[in-house]
């Protein structure tokens, strides 16, 4: 079925003083993994987890404390937005079954995503809006906000789009919400978890190597928000070449982590004095590591302050962490999202003679359910 693995919930990073806020859902459908819930929804506020939904449960569940607050202010919220989720549970096991058809296969382990949300830059106040379809890892369909018309990634997916595009005014309907309303969510969401949200932790810096002929990683981890710039400096001008940057991961405690590779091989030992590891984060003083060989971590030998590693590098406990944090998307199409670079759109896959399943009810924070079949 292609690749599967874990679906890395990456943000936007922005540069500047602006902050790139986003509300993303996350819907993966499944086929002949019995290991495996049929249906899984997480929804995502500036990458932090705050609502989840599994066919296993049945039951759409806060994953954060100031979420408390739309219960008092809703008692009802909860029971509404399962049964929307029901609703979404057994139109992706249609959708599915349908999208195997037009592959021509009948049976395996298939994957049917879902993502939808939008961003807002808090600066200058603009917006965008996001929502595609993949299969088995790969683009399927997403939705044109500018022609508000669907885009065909594979042959599939063209009964689908010619379908959705007659539909004008459910794709205007879809513009409104993810170019409004959907801000207006992440707007709430981010005054009912502000002091979670747009909290600023400050990282920690170290310096590892595997082996003397390893590059030396410059880790910094323990950090909030995501947005994140660390880069290699040589006399005090950003590198390019020599570096390896890594993408920034999330930790189980909510906070992020982001290692940057430095090839030394051709660089004498004498001139390592030259080189700096730089962490800039909104909100803190910029953190500087000199490229010393005393406070380098080594797995091969008592160097570097804190000595020998018993073991591989603190990364892959932080990696074991940001399996569990995002376990629920564990079969979620490897790659997809980091493919899609943050921009993401939300298509829909429908057979091309059934009838169209008219949209749900609106949920307060979650997006409209589109017609599909």
């Amino acid at each position: 079925m292609g690749a599967l693995g874990l679906l890395l919930l990456l943000g936007l990073l922005s540069g500047g003083s602006a902050v790139i806020h986003s509300l993303r859902y996350f819907d993966t459908g499944s086929s002949g993994l019995s290991s495996f819930p049929e249906f899984v929804s997480v929804g995502m506020v500036d990458e932090v987890q705050f609502v989840h939904y599994d066919s296993v449960s049945e039951r759409a569940v806060p994953k954060q404390a100031w979420m408390d607050q739309l219960t008092r202010d809703r008692p009802n919220y909860w029971d509404t937005e399962t049964r929307i989720y029901q609703g979404d549970r057994q139109v992706f096991k249609v959708n599915i079954e349908i999208v195997k058809k037009r592959f021509n296969q009948t049976g395996g382990a298939h994957v049917y995503q879902r993502m939808s949300g939008c961003e807002w830059d808090d600066e200058d106040d603009t917006t965008y809006g996001h929502e595609q379809y993949a299969y088995d890892g790969e683009d399927f369909l997403a939705f044109d906000l500018k022609t508000l018309t669907w885009v065909a990634a594979v042959r599939q997916a063209v009964p689908s789009k010619l379908r959705l595009d007659q539909n004008r005014a459910g794709n205007q309907r879809k513009k409104n919400y993810l170019t409004k309303e959907c801000v207006d969510l992440l707007k709430k969401l981010l005054a009912y978890g502000k002091s979670t949200l747009q909290r600023t932790e400050r990282p920690r810096v170290s310096l590892l190597q595997r082996s003397p002929s390893s590059p030396v990683v410059c880790h910094a981890t323990g950090f909030y928000p995501d947005r994140v710039v660390v880069f290699w400096r040589r006399d005090g001008q950003e590198l390019h070449e020599q570096v390896d940057p890594g993408e920034v991961l999330p930790n189980h405690d909510g906070t992020f982590q982001v290692s940057v590779d430095l090839n030394l091989t051709a660089v004498p030992q004498e001139d390592w004095g030259r080189y700096e590891c730089v962490v800039q984060l909104k909100g803190i003083e910029d953190i500087s590591t000199p490229l010393d060989p005393a406070l380098i971590r080594t797995n091969w030998g008592k160097t570097g302050r804190d000595g020998g590693l018993p073991g591989p590098f603190p990364i892959a406990g932080s990696v074991a962490g940001a399996l569990l944090l995002v376990g629920a998307l564990v079969l979620a199409g490897v790659c997809w999202y980091r493919k899609r670079n943050g921009s993401a759109k939300r298509p829909a896959a429908g057979s091309d003679t059934s009838s169209e399943i008219p949209e749900g009810q609106k949920r307060l924070l979650a997006p409209t359910p589109d017609p599909k079949s």
